[in-house]
């Protein structure tokens, strides 16, 4: 009789113990991930994956980035390599493409060979194109309006701008060739027309073009009316046409791609800031156009780096190009400075002013005057025998 006592209660016990370890009701998170990771993968084209695979492409990148690639019923992996490897790309160069630009694959590819002529009319030869295409795999696989991007292409050929900027144009500023043709070619007529009404020359128009859609070629997705508020906006706040004119050559285009409130604004602060009448803020912005170009609040930051750092608004009043330097460029030069012993506080900022080059060009002549000796060692010396 006892043994069957304890018998029945190990039982419940057991029971008790059994209900305490019974499943969760909720999966775990990461378990939920793992399911979810698995029905993807199920539903991925498996063909597309072992073609990837053997290109030795981490699936997983792609995975991570663009999965939707994966799931595509219809992939050219193959045929997308095979066009890369007869450009000159290697094993290496094929997978960091695919890897980078899985989206290629869903591309044909008689429109890839179309893509590889038209981007052949700006490049010297084949290798020229596949390092643009390693470095740029996203512009060169967007496969859109083809035609349009020949069109433009030869275009900005006509204008004599040359191939090497044309082709860093497609891939650094793709949106441009998707313009239709004859928006670009009136946008460029604005401009030229815009630079002539200030007083710009004939003699100059073309060159200026050129510079201009070389260093900002994003101004051809202005519209015109956008740059004609914009030009009316600065004469209106008392600028000369040759004033404009300035403007326009210091900040390569840039002007017109600025709205008039960002002006107002940018000159309402500057002028607050500096302490001075419309026109001594007029002869600021002339000597340093970026107090225009640079929002309200870049600027407030680079004006409280400059002034933690011990310069006064009356040095930056002096040099407002230094305003163009970011706070971590300011900081890097005024170290440099000091280990010379130059006070930047106590000088002028000619020495921080400047670019890379004309920075270091500087601070090698402050240098070279710090170590040079104070007599001349070729003179005789005055010894009393």
């Amino acid at each position: 009789m006892l043994w069957k006592l304890l018998l029945r209660s190990q039982s419940c016990r057991l029971c008790s113990f059994k209900k305490m370890q019974s499943p969760p009701k909720y999966r775990p998170f990461l378990a939920c991930f793992i399911y979810t990771t698995d029905r993807q993968s199920s539903k991925e084209n498996t063909r597309t994956v072992e073609k990837l695979y053997k290109f030795s492409v981490d699936i997983r990148k792609i995975r991570r980035l663009k999965g939707w690639v994966l799931l595509e019923d219809k992939t050219y992996v193959e045929e997308i390599a095979n066009i890369l490897q007869e450009l000159g790309a290697d094993e290496t160069a094929v997978a960091s493409i695919l890897e980078r630009c899985p989206e290629a694959i869903v591309c044909s590819p008689t429109a890839v060979n179309t893509q590889r002529k038209l981007w052949q009319l700006v490049c010297k030869n084949e290798e020229e194109l596949i390092k643009l295409i390693e470095q740029f795999p996203e512009s060169f696989f967007t496969i859109k309006d083809q035609e349009n991007q020949k069109l433009n292409v030869q275009f900005f050929q006509e204008l004599e701008l040359k191939n090497v900027v044309i082709s860093r144009l497609l891939t650094t500023a793709s949106n441009v060739f998707h313009n239709p043709v004859e928006k670009n070619k009136q946008m460029v007529r604005i401009l030229q027309e815009s630079y002539l009404d200030v007083g710009g020359s004939e003699a100059n128009v073309k060159v200026w073009l050129l510079k201009l859609l070389s260093q900002n070629p994003f101004i051809l997705l202005n519209s015109p009316a956008a740059i004609k508020e914009t030009l009316e906006f600065l004469q209106e706040q008392g600028f000369t046409s040759f004033e404009i004119l300035q403007l326009l050559s210091k900040l390569k285009g840039f002007l017109f791609q600025l709205c008039p409130r960002s002006i107002q604004n940018s000159i309402s602060f500057s002028k607050n800031v500096f302490k001075c009448t419309d026109h001594d803020l007029k002869q600021l912005v002339l000597k340093c156009p970026a107090l225009l170009y640079y929002s309200v609040p870049v600027l407030e930051e680079r004006m409280q780096g400059l002034l933690r750092e011990g310069i006064s608004i009356a040095q930056i009043r002096e040099t407002p190009m230094v305003l163009e330097l970011t706070p971590q460029i300011v900081q890097y030069r005024i170290r440099k400075l000091n280990s010379l012993g130059y006070r930047i506080k106590d000088g002028h900022l000619a020495n921080l002013n400047g670019s890379k080059k004309e920075f270091e060009a500087n601070f090698g002549r402050i240098q070279a005057k710090k170590v040079r000796p104070l007599f001349n060692p070729v003179a005789p010396l005055n010894v009393e025998e």
